[in-house]
């Protein structure tokens, strides 16, 4: 065999090695953020599945509050449904933003429920319902830092798939798309877990 058909055929080599090289990266790198994902929905069910437990604890303090726990529910039922979508496919944006607005509104009715709760010191004093929102202040603390690990494992998808080389071949290889980071509208509040204090 010449050399010059030693070289093309190396180099050519090399390239489908890097080229392999990138794939196996970006595969690696999009697994790491659908975990990430997962453990964020762990957390959430998690939460999910406390808040019918708060809300059945607080009607029997709460007879005259009805409109309160009903948003509460709703909102987690509304929950409920942004994270199977999101589940169904983490990292797209749609599904991320319905999961975020859910998430916030949730938030916001639980927020509602503690300013209510408030006026009820028999409510406060339970002990299943102290138990409950610790639980829940504990999950709301889990969930903060999944989302931070999946927000993180999402940054580096991008970031890797937005770079040079890779940006040249990640759409042909099935890496059209980046993963969206899952922001809540209201992130300056969400920083701090919602607080149900009795």
């Amino acid at each position: 065999m010449s050399l010059s058909l030693i070289i093309p055929v190396a180099l050519l080599g090399l390239l489908l090695v890097y080229g392999v090289a990138i794939y196996n990266r970006l595969v690696a790198l999009k697994n790491r953020y659908q975990n990430a994902f997962a453990q964020i929905e762990v957390q959430l069910k998690r939460r999910h599945d406390l808040i019918p437990n708060l809300v059945e604890t607080a009607k029997a303090y709460l007879r005259h509050e009805r409109e309160t726990l009903q948003a509460v529910t709703e909102a987690r039922n509304a929950a409920e449904v942004g994270l199977r979508h999101a589940a169904a496919r983490p990292g797209e944006p749609g599904p991320m933003a319905e999961l975020a607005g859910a998430e916030g509104a949730l938030g916001a009715a639980l927020g509602r429920l503690n300013v209510v709760m408030e006026a009820y010191p028999d409510l406060k004093a339970s002990d299943n319902m102290r138990e409950l929102s610790e639980t829940l202040a504990t999950t709301e603390n889990r969930v903060a830092f999944a989302r931070q690990a999946y927000n993180d494992a999402a940054m580096q998808y991008n970031t890797y798939r937005q770079s040079f080389p890779p940006v040249l071949l990640a759409g042909s290889i099935g890496h059209k798309r980046e993963a969206a980071l899952l922001a809540f509208e209201d992130s300056a509040e969400i920083q701090a877990a919602p607080r149900v204090t009795f």
